[in-house]
């Protein structure tokens, strides 16, 4: 027992800090709450920037975007960072952020980076484990399934992307399909301009088969060929339909 210096009356003495204690102590400044309404925010803005809802170059005005979404300009000013940080927006000094814009190199790039990201996967199909092909074969189901359906081009852009990602997944490595996922984002960034212009998604599923197929006949050679004629195919699609040249 140890004495009160104020009222010299016996107080129990519960000797030094619990170790847990100091940790909840140490973290108690963090707020949950308040980081999921950024990742809210943050998700809404890509949402509307993956549907062509706002377009390349379009302003992200702190204030008015706040007030939309009911949300407070901190808040705001986060999740416009995290964008900015995926490479879906940039931020110039004296004029803030707004969608960011293809731009040839980035494309090119991108399509460089996909390659690279897409072809281990399928040079891993022979080692790949069962539900890791499985999920290559599901992708392109659901994306046939899409076309049957008459899916919009939003949904059926998500599903085409989705098989590409599946392919990075034959590596079953987390943090290649985390850049994939990455250099998927900045591609559907381009995509959705082109909505308008013209809307080819449809198309995709025949070479997607074609691809599946020689990937089940363990020709790997020829499917990693189809997958580079494929994916310089797309750059220059996106490229054109762009104007970017």
């Amino acid at each position: 027992m140890a004495s009160d210096a104020a009222s010299g009356k016996s107080v129990p003495d519960n000797g030094p800090m619990d170790p847990v204690e100091r940790s909840a102590d140490a973290f108690g400044s963090l707020h949950l709450e308040h980081s999921s309404t950024v990742d809210r925010v943050a998700d809404e803005l890509r949402r509307a920037v993956f549907e062509g809802e706002l377009e390349s170059g379009t302003p992200l005005r702190e204030v008015a975007l706040a007030e939309s979404l009911g949300v407070s300009r901190p808040t705001l000013r986060e999740a416009l960072a995290v964008l900015v940080a995926e490479g879906l927006a940039t931020r110039e000094p004296h004029r803030g952020v707004s969608v960011a814009s293809p731009d040839p190199e980035s494309v090119r790039d991108v399509s460089r980076a996909r390659a690279v990201l897409e072809t281990a996967g399928v040079r891993h199909w022979p080692t790949a484990g069962e539900d890791a092909r499985d999920a290559v074969r599901l992708a392109l189901a659901d994306y046939e399934q899409a076309v049957a359906d008459a899916a919009t081009y939003q949904e059926l852009n998500q599903r085409h992307l989705a098989i590409h990602l599946s392919l990075v997944g034959l590596t079953e490595s987390p943090r290649l399909v985390a850049m994939a996922e990455q250099v998927v984002a900045e591609l559907r960034l381009a995509l959705a301009q082109i909505d308008r212009v013209r809307r080819n998604a449809r198309d995709q599923a025949g070479s997607h088969h074609h691809l599946l197929d020689l990937l089940e006949s363990g020709d790997i050679e020829a499917a990693a060929a189809e997958l580079d004629d494929h994916l310089g195919g797309a750059e220059d699609a996106i490229i054109e339909r762009l104007d970017l040249d």
